[in-house]
């Protein structure tokens, strides 16, 4: 989406940065912060290094591969954990800088024991679609 969006750093997120900074970013002189750990030492900010990342670590744990195991599920794991500890959809619409909340539903469609707890009888003497 090419979007840009000025956010707070919280405390813990600065120090852990400034600690890889400082104990483990390879001594390379390159402006962006993140590098990848192993030479030849390069800037760390593609998207596709990202998911190449997530699909690893989830292949490395053993977990049966999800449909999506990418970056995007970094973000489907965070919008689903938001909703299931009461978030509204608006707000992780606005945490994900989703344009719509359209975008943002779909995340309820996959929580299927929260969708149970609110839904409601069929009224009696309908019937179905």
């Amino acid at each position: 989406m090419n979007r840009e969006d000025c956010l707070p750093l919280p405390q813990d997120a600065g120090d852990a940065i400034l600690d890889y900074i400082n104990k483990a970013r390879p001594p390379e002189k390159i402006a962006e912060v993140f590098l990848c750990l192993n030479a030849p030492h390069r800037s760390f900010g593609s998207s596709v290094a990202v998911s190449s990342l997530v699909a690893n670590a989830i292949k490395r744990s053993g977990i049966p591969t999800p449909a999506s195991c990418g970056a995007h599920l970094l973000r489907h794991s965070a919008a689903t954990q938001m909703l299931r500890a009461g978030a509204t959809l608006e707000t992780v619409s606005s945490i994900l800088r989703h344009r719509s909340l359209d975008m943002t539903a779909y995340y309820a469609k996959v929580d299927i024991s929260m969708l149970e707890t609110v839904m409601q009888p069929w009224p009696a003497g309908e019937t179905s679609c």
